[in-house]
């Protein structure tokens, strides 16, 4: 069953925007941690943005590599998670993966389908 789902991505050229999103089908979504991750062509996968659960402080963190670029959000009342990512880089291409993990857990539990970002020189 399909807890996760992710949508917004696409082709855009340096220096463009996009917004990303992603549904949770999961129970009791306000509780749980949220992070998007992506993954690059032959290379590791990443966390680019986590947000902790509201009732937990909502803490966020981000990748070095998109400080001041990127702003990770959650709608809690419509179980939504949003990436708004400006001042797109090449090296921003990868597929962008929503995650979401309960706070007694250290590893992320479900995963979404991903959704590709591609940017052109």
């Amino acid at each position: 069953q399909v807890q996760l789902v992710e949508s917004g991505g696409g082709s855009v050229q340096s220096g463009g925007a996009l917004r990303l999103s992603c549904f949770s089908a999961l129970g009791g979504y306000r509780g749980y941690y949220m992070a998007w991750f992506r993954q690059a062509p032959g290379k590791e996968r990443e966390a680019v943005a986590t947000i902790d659960s509201v009732d937990s402080g909502g803490t966020i963190t981000y990748a070095d590599s998109v400080k001041g670029r990127f702003t990770i959000s959650r709608d809690d009342g419509r179980k939504m998670l949003y990436l708004q990512m400006n001042s797109l880089k090449p090296e921003d291409t990868a597929m962008y993966y929503c995650a979401a993990r309960p706070g007694y857990l250290r590893e992320y539990k479900y995963w979404g389908q991903g959704t590709q970002v591609t940017v052109s020189s």
